[in-house]
């Protein structure tokens, strides 16, 4: 028995009089379809299990897929083989999913998409979503400490429900029930993948895709044994462990991976905070056209919660929280059933079944509010809640002329949500800090809302002549709202008892153009919405009367490959328009309501390349470049209308070399530049935040399935803010976490047969 080893392994097995293998991914492990397999005198590609079959013996094949090293290799004459292919650093034609909700080429989709790689994910070795997502050209994910977070994807930093989250292609909230820091349910542990969408995406994803959706894809079960366990530690007191199993004997395929994390003594004071992320998946191979996947996720988290400082405690680093008991507590749980049919070659069909069950619980820092007391505050506890039992159907069916293809769904989810807050009594020291409560018996909200969201869509594609592909998409969605109000309506308790809906049309029309030799264009109009969440509609306001608000994005890009295929760059210009944006309006009895009063404009230019320009060696950049006005906008009779968004930084960029020496085998090294724009920090544009300039730097160590590392976050220990604010209250900034190592060992075992 024979081991060769090019840019790819194979492992032969015993066979005889026809040559037959697997070829699997060298970095995931799983099996890979599609993967074309040539000798002399025949050809064929491998199937969704990664099996692949020559009638002959050769004495060499040619083995070659889109996005992974071309491979020729010899045969030993036994016969059967598994093949790991790598995946290229500068490939341009991925194969995504998220663009179409079926797998396609990159070139093919009309939008700005973006892949954060199994390679980038296993290298970067992030503690926090952010660390990744940042790689990303037009993408500002915003730490709020201890995986806490807000974003800005084409849109300014803020806390609305203008993104959406995905994991395997489904939402991992209900629509209408936004959290900003959702991505806290997210198992970072068992991701093979992140596909992010720049731009509305609701003509297939529905409402609050209008900066974006970020979907999460999570890893499959590996066609050989694996096991894997992962330990890591900070000079801030942070301690994770992952561990994951995988393998697939027969038909059945079984993945359970997730991690614990813990935090103690960090830099910030009253910053504390423990997860612990678990995900079972398994996929049952009925036939070679019929597979049946089932997931199960959880999350148990609380944290700490500190908010901003002043800017005399900023500049003097005094990052000393005023705040000694505020809490957030997240508990969720994600259950999906999905069933794959082809019918033949042209015929596919998916159906999926999910429920989800979500609970937060807070003692929030941003409700404490002081008093005419010095020594007394008022805040509040408070709980939100639901559950979601769902479907979601789709069928694709592919024609012989021009290349055309429909796409057809439907999705219907029944999600019961429940809210309640009640009044705390705060205690005050003479020096500031709040520390301690006494909870009361004053309910200040109690409501239950019945939500039924329902949406049906369709997406065609066709190519009306060689290389130009157009496609069109249209969905209609619609929201149920019964809400039932616990208490007496007011100002502070929420509104009547009602029943009402939004609803809402949503079309795509984009084209691509491919010239060949990796190069082309793309362009596309597309509409976004965002209707109220409950929160906005219910709590808090007397009469709900918002409508939804709707987004014109029109924008075009294109792609090309340079030096031999060594690199690729991708830009995208945009113009979208805001109609109906929410704002918050301080009425003249101190209550405050939302209402639909103003209208935005976002543009900008955003970029990425990738270039490798000696072997080992990977330079990558992205970036944009954006400007966010508001066009009407009005607040306290004050209007602000021609000025710059707050929060909108201009320039955003994320540079980043790697180099893996090759007379240091298994030796990589990283350096990251991650550069933020200045900004307003109020719409009346009368301070700015500078920005920063913050540098990371990863080195790490693999030799078999050992592999250890040590990360430098903010290398030059520079003082910055992930958020910077300005209101009637006084300026407010979020600290950057300081100077911090993280220090990690693996290791990874991987059945030979």
């Amino acid at each position: 028995m024979k081991l060769f080893l090019l840019t790819g392994i194979f492992v032969p097995v015993y066979g005889q009089e026809q040559l037959q293998g697997r070829i699997v991914d060298a970095q995931t492990r799983e099996a890979l379809s599609g993967v074309s397999i040539k000798a002399k005198t025949c050809a064929c590609r491998s199937d969704d299990q990664g099996v692949f079959s020559l009638p002959v013996m050769p004495d060499s094949i040619y083995i070659s897929h889109v996005g992974y090293s071309t491979q020729r290799l010899s045969v030993d004459r036994e016969g059967n083989m598994i093949v790991y292919l790598d995946p290229l650093t500068t490939r341009l034609n991925e194969v995504i999913v998220s663009a179409g909700r079926h797998r396609q080429f990159r070139t093919d989709a009309p939008i700005a998409i973006s892949t954060i790689s199994t390679q980038t994910l296993r290298e970067t070795k992030a503690t926090s979503l952010e660390q990744v997502l940042n790689k990303v050209s037009g993408v500002y994910m915003v730490d709020l400490g201890n995986e806490q977070h807000t974003m800005a994807i084409r849109q300014p930093i803020g806390y609305r429900s203008l993104f959406l989250y995905l994991e395997d292609g489904l939402p991992i909230r209900t629509t209408g029930d936004f959290n900003h820091n959702a991505l806290i349910e997210i198992n970072m542990a068992a991701l093979k993948t992140v596909e992010v969408i720049r731009g509305p995406a609701s003509s297939l994803y529905g409402s609050e895709a209008v900066g974006g959706a970020v979907n999460f894809i999570t890893a499959s079960p590996t066609i050989l044994p694996t096991a894997k366990v992962q330990a890591e530690m900070s000079n801030w007191g942070y301690k994770r462990t992952d561990f994951s199993v995988s393998g697939t004997k027969g038909k059945l395929g079984v993945l359970l991976g997730g991690y614990y994390a813990d935090q103690r003594n960090g830099y910030l004071d009253h910053s504390d905070f423990r997860k612990l992320a678990l995900t079972l998946k398994t996929q049952y191979q009925f036939s070679d056209r019929t597979t049946w996947t089932n997931s199960v996720s959880v999350v148990d988290y609380k944290t700490d919660q500190t908010g901003g400082v002043d800017s005399a405690n900023f500049f003097s680093k005094n990052y000393k929280s005023f705040h000694t008991f505020s809490y957030r507590l997240v508990k969720t749980l994600r259950v999906r059933s999905t069933v794959a049919h082809q019918w033949n070659e042209t015929n596919t069909t998916n159906f999926t079944a999910f429920y989800r069950h979500n609970e937060i619980g807070q003692n929030p820092f941003y409700a404490i509010k002081t008093t005419s007391n010095p020594l007394k505050a008022r805040g509040e506890i408070n709980s939100d809640a639901f559950q979601s039992y769902g479907v979601l159907a789709q069928h694709k069916k592919q024609f012989a002329w021009k290349s055309a293809s429909l796409i057809a769904g439907m999705s219907a989810d029944y999600s019961p949500a429940t809210y309640f807050a009640e009044f705390i009594d705060v205690d005050r020291d003479a020096a500031g800090y709040f520390t301690g409560f006494t909870r009361t018996d004053s309910a200040l909200t109690d409501y239950r809302v019945g939500l039924v969201n329902t949406a049906v869509y369709a997406q065609a594609e066709m190519s009306p002549v060689a290389k130009l592909k157009v496609t069109a998409a249209l969905r209609y969605d619609r929201m149920d709202f019964n809400f039932d109000n616990h208490l007496p309506p007011s100002a502070f308790t929420g509104s009547p008892d009602e029943r009402n809906f939004f609803h809402a049309w949503t079309p795509k029309l984009g084209l691509t153009y491919d010239f060949g030799r990796d190069r082309g264009v793309y362009a596309n109009y597309s509409v976004g919405f965002a209707p109220p969440n409950i929160s906005e509609l219910y709590r808090g306001v007397k009469v709900p009367s918002l409508r939804p608000a709707t987004y014109n994005n029109y924008e075009a890009g294109g792609w090309f490959a340079f030096a031999g295929n060594k690199g690729y760059i991708d830009a995208s210009v945009y113009r979208m328009d805001g109609r109906n944006e929410i704002v918050s309006v301080r009425l003249a009895d101190g209550s405050s309501e939302n209402r639909n009063a103003g209208r935005t404009r976002h543009s900008g230019v955003e970029w990425n390349l990738r270039y490798a320009p000696i072997p080992n060696v990977l330079f990558r950049t992205g970036g944009t470049w954006a400007q966010h006005d508001f066009l009407q906008y009005e607040d306290k009779g004050t209007h602000y209308d021609g000025n710059r968004m707050n929060g909108a930084p201009a320039t955003i960029t994320n540079t980043e070399i790697t180099w893996k020496p090759a007379f240091l085998k298994g030796i990589r090294t990283g350096l990251e530049w991650q550069h933020v724009g200045r900004y307003y920090m109020d719409p009346a544009n009368t301070e700015e935040y500078g920005g920063y300039e913050l540098f990371n730097a990863r080195v790490g160590y693999s030799t078999g399935g050992f592999e250890c590392w040590v990360n430098c976050r903010n290398v030059g220990g520079v003082m910055y803010a992930t958020t910077a604010e300005k209101s009637a209250f006084g300026k407010s900034y979020r600290p950057g976490p300081d100077r911090t190592f993280n220090f990690g060992v693996a290791y990874t075992f991987t059945a030979k047969k």
